[in-house]
């Protein structure tokens, strides 16, 4: 009998997504930890083997993953990683029924994201010093990020084979290896051009890297990086609210719509494979809209 928590076996699924489907590092290892967690609530209640797990084996695991605090996000991710799995399995005739046929996928909460306005990202965008290196570096990237709304994975992977100023343009590779090509504007391209000109060669020591932005050893930046930049930006800009990479992200993709860009074209630029995770914004424009109303408008 095949146990769940055989490691060939998760090892092989994991194989399998990442050649087949084209996952991300990031997503297979989301997948992973969903998929030991699982494994691990099976070894406990004696349920380790595939033959043994059914629909009522996941209610409760749902149930008790509910009564541990999971968040309702996360139980929504857990389920997808567990139908995707058990399809996988009956593919390759490890299980003879689908054990998440019955099970429903509960409804994802919406939580419209942190959007900041446009003087909030002019704020930003001002407070590197850029009479040195890294203040140069750090406009540019924050520039870039705004004009083009990238992912952060994508921003620390943009070589500089991927710029293609004289045209306007520079090229990511996204979610799924998905390449995608993105306007970049004049401002944006002028920032990247300083940078280029004035603080990557000193950056880089006379060693060589294809990435376009560099950390004090010349090498690429991490995630992470820019995330304690952002932070540490916000915070002198006076910036209140709850700003990560991603919000430049949501703030582009809000401004261009406020500004009369059509939902299918924002959904290119940004990547997304569905339109309605795109329609998102939709809902944060509305919404500012509502709050610009509810301020301005006299009562009568």
């Amino acid at each position: 009998m095949i146990n769940v928590l055989d490691n060939d076996l998760l090892e092989d699924y994991l194989h399998f997504l990442k050649i087949e489907r084209g996952l991300s590092l990031n997503t297979l290892k989301s997948y992973r930890q969903d998929l030991k967690r699982f494994a691990n609530y099976l070894n406990l209640n004696n349920l380790n083997q595939l033959n043994k797990i059914n629909d009522d084996t996941i209610l409760k695991y749902v149930k008790n993953m509910s009564e541990a605090g999971m968040a309702r996000n996360s139980t929504i991710r857990m389920i997808s990683t567990l139908r995707k799995f058990s399809k996988y399995l009956l593919q390759f005739k490890y299980i003879n029924d689908d054990f998440m046929s019955k099970v429903d996928t509960p409804k994802r909460a919406q939580h419209l994201p942190a959007v900041l306005t446009t003087e909030e990202v002019d704020k930003l965008l001002a407070m590197p010093n850029t009479d040195n290196k890294y203040g140069i570096r750090d406009r540019a990237i924050f520039e870039v990020m705004y004009a083009t709304g990238l992912r952060v994975s994508e921003l620390v992977h943009l070589k500089l084979d991927d710029l293609h100023l004289s045209v306007g343009l520079i090229q990511t590779l996204g979610k799924g290896n998905k390449e995608r090509i993105i306007p970049i504007g004049d401002v944006a391209s002028k920032w990247i051009n300083i940078y280029l000109n004035h603080s990557r060669s000193i950056l880089l020591k006379k060693r060589r890297s294809p990435f376009l932005f560099l950390n004090a050893h010349g090498s690429g930046l991490s995630r992470q990086s820019i995330w304690q930049k952002i932070k540490k930006y916000v915070s002198l800009a006076g910036i209140e609210k709850n700003v990560t990479p991603h919000t430049l992200r949501h703030s582009f993709a809000t401004h261009i719509l406020e500004n009369g860009a059509d939902l299918r074209i924002v959904q290119d630029l940004l990547g997304h494979s569905d339109i309605s995770t795109t329609q998102i914004y939709t809902h944060i424009s509305n919404h500012r809209l509502a709050e610009v109303y509810d301020k301005y408008h006299p009562e009568i």
